[in-house]
């Protein structure tokens, strides 16, 4: 709230004002004083860029806007080492433009390819494979394009992540949406893959949303968590809401993230 605002900013306002932000991009600034969300205690995009240093060649898919893979590497004209090769898929057109913009200063290059398709690289082509919140991993896919030895290191969105948010709207989830993404069976199918799991950490972060236009704001921008939400379809719980916050304080939900760290064998296990 501004000092020359002495009342909360009415309903429609706060509406008017999310639906007039652009929700392209990974940016969450404009959230600031309006939402919080509790960081990973792991630091993601800082220990990528400590594995990117050691990498020869490195991949990062589902980059979105490419501006992960920009902090890691570093500013482009730092002299600090980078792997002789980067590349970087994306499926997304608006944000495979993006990335291509912000990542051509480093050198790399980035490949627009549906989330659901096989990666377009040679066998063994990467000894590092990277991904920050992917759709869904595809493990063997990602263990094809790994070199033996080579490492998978990601950070993935958890099971049931938001669903305080979620079931305000949607009402309660089966238990098979709940349990969609839990470490155990991630972990379960990349060592059908052929990976060994190095680590694997989870936590539950909490969030706050302080007003409305935070709450549209974010369900516009993170599409699938309420899917084909408009304020028009949501109306009656979303005034609700914003009285519910002027009320009572921050509307309170948890993210839920895993860190995956994986190893390809170095041996080539026998196929039957």
């Amino acid at each position: 709230m501004h000092p020359h605002h002495p009342h909360p900013a009415p309903f429609e306002a706060l509406i008017a004002e999310a639906l007039a932000t652009p929700t392209d991009g990974w940016d969450f600034s404009w959230f600031e004083g309006r939402a919080t969300e509790e960081r990973p205690s792991w630091g993601y995009a800082l220990a990528l860029a400590g594995r990117l240093a050691r990498a020869g060649a490195a991949l990062d898919i589902q980059t979105g806007g490419g501006e992960v893979l920009a902090f890691a590497l570093g500013r482009p004209d730092d002299a600090h080492p980078a792997p002789r090769t980067v590349a970087a898929t994306e499926g997304w057109p608006p944000n495979v433009d993006r990335a291509t913009t912000l990542l051509h200063p480093y050198g790399v290059t980035v490949v627009a390819s549906p989330e659901d398709a096989p990666l377009p690289f040679a066998d063994g082509a990467f000894d590092l494979v990277s991904s920050r919140h992917p759709v869904r991993p595809h493990w063997s896919e990602i263990a094809r394009v790994l070199a033996p030895g080579g490492t998978y290191f990601a950070q993935h969105v958890g099971p049931a992540s938001v669903f305080e948010l979620v079931e305000y709207f949607l009402g309660p989830q089966p238990e098979a949406v709940r349990s969609a993404r839990r470490p155990d069976r991630e972990r379960a199918d990349a060592e059908a893959a052929g990976l060994e799991i190095v680590a694997l950490r989870a936590e539950r972060l909490r969030m706050e949303f302080h007003d409305i236009a935070a709450v549209v704001h974010f369900l516009r921008k993170v599409v699938w968590m309420v899917p084909g939400f408009t304020v028009e379809a949501y109306e009656p719980r979303l005034r609700a809401l914003h009285e519910r916050i002027r009320s009572d304080g921050p509307f309170v939900a948890h993210s839920t993230r895993h860190l995956f760290e994986a190893r390809k064998s170095t041996t080539t296990p026998d196929r039957p």
